[in-house]
């Protein structure tokens, strides 16, 4: 169902890029075009089902006729991957929004660091094709587990900036050939950095990072899952909605957007884990308890926005700008 925040796409072609990663690549109907993107862009794409994902674009933006996207199935995929895998077919019409861009390059940087992990090589690619294509000063790390499991592997060894990447594989003992270390401590005046992986890979990075001196201003980072945290400590409280003064608890068991729904105040989510940003809400009063990925440490102490999906309150009650 097109919105004006949507529109229907062709699938034009579904690869297997990768042991468990399928790449899907979308063009307009006919008659329609493509709204341009930047690199570290992504879409949210609908599912069977109802459901709505992200996924970053790993195409060039200098390519204004097709997007292509790429995506690992998870074994504990709540529906999402297992959906693009198994129901998406070539020739079929699906449901996507206009890019949106949270993880963008820094313009003016002098020389951009792009380290990958896994499936996070998707907006990575996308800002390794927009540099060569600028003829902008980068390196290129990319790390797997497993040659099989790496997705577009060979297109970047295949690459005319092939010179400017590496890519890393895990030894036998698990233990990657890319000294992270010793990478980060050559950081450059006006470098910057950009990360994007699993979880731990990229605390890996920024934790190293920080320890070796790097900005906040020159670390650029996107997750792509993160686990809804629920704690043993965790407290019923109360969320108020401004607009009609209604007041609902939030039991331990439950999330902000839970607990709203049930008097009947919709909130739009997506991704639900605190990541994709879409169900950010302004505080009006109140000190939230901040559990998402989404807001940089200082928007986080700002306490004046949260993600409801993932996010608590510190406070017995929070007066939501709803």
């Amino acid at each position: 169902m097109k919105t004006e925040t949507t529109f229907e796409v062709r699938i034009a072609h579904k690869q297997e890029q990768a042991a468990g990663i399928c790449s899907l690549e979308l063009r307009a109907l006919e008659g329609a075009s493509l709204a341009p993107f930047s690199a570290g862009s992504h879409i949210d794409v609908h599912l069977p089902g109802g459901l709505v994902r992200q996924y970053s674009l790993s195409n060039d933006p200098a390519e204004l006729d097709r997007y292509v996207i790429a995506v690992l199935r998870e074994p504990a995929s709540r529906g999402g991957s297992a959906a693009v895998h198994e129901q998406l077919q070539a020739g079929q019409q699906i449901t996507i929004s206009h890019p949106r861009n949270h993880f963008e390059l820094h313009a003016p940087a002098r020389k951009h660091l792009l380290l990958a992990g896994g499936i996070g090589i998707t907006p990575i690619l996308a800002m390794a094709r927009k540099l060569a294509h600028d003829g902008a000063e980068f390196a290129l790390h990319y790390c797997g587990r497993s040659r099989e499991r790496m997705a577009f592997a060979q297109t970047i060894e295949t690459a005319q900036w092939a010179d400017k990447a590496q890519i890393h594989v895990d030894d036998v003992n698990g233990k990657s050939s890319l000294g992270l270390s010793e990478l980060l401590q050559q950081r450059e005046q006006g470098q910057h950095l950009y990360v994007c992986g699993p979880k731990g890979f990229m605390d890996a990075v920024l934790d190293t990072a920080r320890a070796a001196g790097w900005p906040a201003e020159q670390l650029h980072y996107e997750f792509f899952a993160a686990e809804v945290e629920h704690r043993d400590d965790d407290e019923s409280f109360e969320v108020e909605v401004a607009s009609s003064g209604q007041v609902v608890r939030v039991t331990p068991a439950q999330t902000v957007v839970q607990a709203l729904e049930s008097i009947g105040v919709c909130v739009q989510t997506s991704c639900e884990q605190g990541v994709c940003g879409t169900c950010l809400t302004r505080v009006i009063s109140g000190e939230p308890d901040h559990r998402d990925m989404y807001l940089t440490e200082d928007e986080q102490a700002a306490n004046d926005q949260f993600l409801p999906c993932c996010s608590r309150a510190r406070s017995g009650r929070l007066v939501l700008d709803l």
